[in-house]
């Protein structure tokens, strides 16, 4: 436990938003579950979890139960320092005051997202809300619900052998740094900080 604290603090830079995107056609409920709880470890505030399938999200309350579960067991008594808001439940007890928040997401989150949020512009248009030339990118950014009220992800880990994102949020990545692993089967912490390592390394130019 003090040496994920002492990891992320020891890392040149580290991601404020990660996203952790399955293409694996089974996803584990107890490996993606201890993924979650080495970013909250370490220090990362926002994390998004897919997969192409959208298992994870028609069973959000069985990956959180197996998310507080390994809390607990992996954090044991250190537990209420790392909080965690699921910002997928509407629930009234939900922390607010914490260190990460998580939200689960599948492809409705994705290209529908985008014609759901144009959709609502052009409704705001033709009740003389908005003009069409108010449409920017942060306008779009305000009317996607996707991610409402999270940065864009800084840093991605794909898990499988499909080499694409497979609909994860197409319009939120175009900055994002992309690191592909084999599986999130039986992933190990090596694993996961040699990949927050590979990030805080990287050199990001912004298409100089």
């Amino acid at each position: 436990r003090q040496r994920w604290r002492s990891d992320g603090r020891a890392l040149q830079k580290l991601p404020v938003h990660m996203g952790l995107v399955v293409t694996e056609e089974e996803p584990s409920y107890a490996d993606m579950a201890s993924l979650v709880v080495w970013c909250m470890a370490v220090g990362i505030s926002y994390i998004s979890v897919y997969d192409h399938n959208g298992i994870f999200k028609r069973n959000n309350s069985r990956l959180m139960d197996e998310i507080l579960k390994q809390q607990q067991e992996l954090l044991g008594l250190d537990c209420s320092k790392y909080m965690l808001k699921f910002a997928n439940q509407d629930k009234a007890d939900q922390v607010l005051n914490c260190q990460s928040t998580l939200k689960v997401l599948s492809p409705e989150d994705g290209k529908a997202d985008i014609v759901k949020a144009a959709q609502n512009f052009c409704q705001l248009v033709a009740q003389q809300q908005r003009t069409y030339t108010d449409l920017d990118v942060n306008v779009l950014d305000n009317l996607l619900s996707s991610t409402n009220g999270f940065p864009d992800p800084d840093l991605v880990l794909k898990f499988g052998p499909v080499d694409s994102t497979l609909g994860f949020l197409p319009w939120h990545i175009r900055l994002t740094e992309i690191v592909s692993l084999p599986s999130h089967l039986n992933i190990s912490y090596e694993d996961f900080f040699s990949a927050l390592h590979h990030y805080a390394a990287c050199e990001q130019r912004w298409g100089k």
